[in-house]
């Protein structure tokens, strides 16, 4: 059996180590852009310089030799002939055989149609270890800095560039408040007021026209649409992200924003799996690995489900205030019933319907998060969960086996 696996990230570095530790004998081939593995999640660490490239790597030392898998880095995948089952690499038209293959392609910082956003020098994504590179050279020597996009990885970048001294940040985003897929307003108000207080300058609820360039395409300003102009030399673009799927036929290959698949990580096509922000939906950390697992169980021809709804989790600590916000926190069913705390230990939002808990953010004291995501996760109905909410904990859950091993009943 020849498995091939296009990717080195989350989804595919987790297929890999499957697949080996399934099929002790079978050749595994994974190709990849990039020559090195390391987090995404945490490249703004790489700009403020409190890490480097090789402490975000989250493989062993002897990945290569302990999966005995081949690792064809520093290439690209020009297309994929389903007929005949093997790769054409874009670099040298190599083609690479394969009777399993998994797409985990990942995805790119996605750059909005604004005039001149393409054209111009000094503008940079945040998501290969490229970006971070040419952001951390540019950011030592410019005086201002704007960021577009207030999501997750917008915020990062902010963090990371906070280590820089006399930098003027600007943050722009189309929404009400930041990291509003994460958070609620209230709760992103206690970030917003935190990092204005350090000097930022956030504008919520703005669209930009136009990127200002001067002769040499040198990035000048950013114009918002009503007729605000932000000077900066630097801008980095973080309003969200595109699936590396140029290389498939979508006319072939089931394609809807994201390659799509089963239950099982299988396409539409026999023998061709994906995961992992390639299928262009809910593109965390932990739902990465888990498709890369089961898509390479489903490989071996072991049917295993991804059978876990409970996709909604983030966790966040900015400027020494964590954050950790669960399952459903905006678009709030009529139905539910919301119910709020805020003390001297910080925020506390919780989501609950028919007796169940379904979102939740808490902030500052982050005290039973685990029980609350087991809640979530496994949909469990507490008896006047409504009255309850705030005085829950692990002891609520605690019992003595039958042979007297402790353990939780969640």
């Amino acid at each position: 059996m020849k498995y091939v696996v296009l990717g080195a990230s989350a989804a595919g570095i987790n297929a890999v180590k499957t697949l080996r530790q399934l099929d002790k004998d079978s050749q595994i081939t994974m190709i990849s852009k990039d020559e090195n593995i390391y987090s995404r999640c945490m490249l703004h660490h790489v700009i403020s310089e409190h890490r480097q490239l090789d402490s975000l790597n989250f493989v062993e030392e002897n990945f290569e030799e302990e999966y005995r898998v081949n690792w064809i880095k520093g290439c690209t995948v020009k297309s994929i002939d389903i007929e005949n089952k093997f790769i054409e690499m874009k670099e040298d038209n190599k083609k690479i055989q394969y009777d399993k293959l998994l797409i985990a392609t990942g995805a790119s910082s996605a750059m909005p149609p604004i005039k001149n956003l393409k054209e111009s020098n000094f503008v940079y994504g945040l998501r290969n270890i490229e970006d971070v590179y040419n952001i951390r050279e540019k950011a030592k020597s410019c005086k201002k800095i704007t960021i577009l996009g207030a999501g997750l990885v917008g915020i990062d970048a902010l963090v990371g560039l906070l280590e820089y001294e006399n930098l003027e940040i600007s943050v722009i985003y189309r929404e009400p408040f930041i990291l509003n897929r994460q958070l609620d307003e209230y709760s992103a108000s206690i970030y917003e007021n935190k990092f204005t207080e350090i000097g930022i300058k956030f504008y919520p609820n703005a669209s930009v026209k136009e990127i200002c360039i001067d002769s040499s395409k040198n990035i000048t300003g950013v114009l918002l649409d009503d007729g605000t102009c932000i000077e900066c030399e630097l801008a980095i673009v973080a309003t969200g992200v595109v699936p590396n799927a140029n290389f498939i036929d979508k006319d072939i290959i089931k394609y809807d924003r994201g390659i799509v698949i089963d239950d099982h990580c299988k396409t539409n096509i026999e023998n061709i799996f994906a995961a992992g922000d390639v299928v262009g939906k809910n593109a965390i950390w932990p739902i990465a690995v888990k498709q890369g697992i089961v898509a390479a169980y489903n490989m071996c021809e072991i049917k295993k489900n991804i059978d876990d709804d409970f996709i909604y989790r983030n966790t966040m600590n900015f400027l020494g205030i964590p954050t950790v916000s669960l399952g459903i926190v905006d678009n709030i069913d009529k139905d539910c019933v919301v119910k709020i705390i805020k003390d001297k230990n910080g925020y506390k939002k919780f989501i609950i319907k028919n007796n169940k808990l379904k979102g939740c953010i808490i902030q500052g004291d982050i005290s039973y998060v685990g029980v609350f995501t087991q809640l979530i996760k496994n949909n469990i109905e507490v008896d006047n969960l409504e009255n309850r909410i705030f005085d829950i904990g692990y002891a609520d859950f605690f019992s003595i086996k039958g042979n007297g091993e402790f353990c939780y009943n969640i």
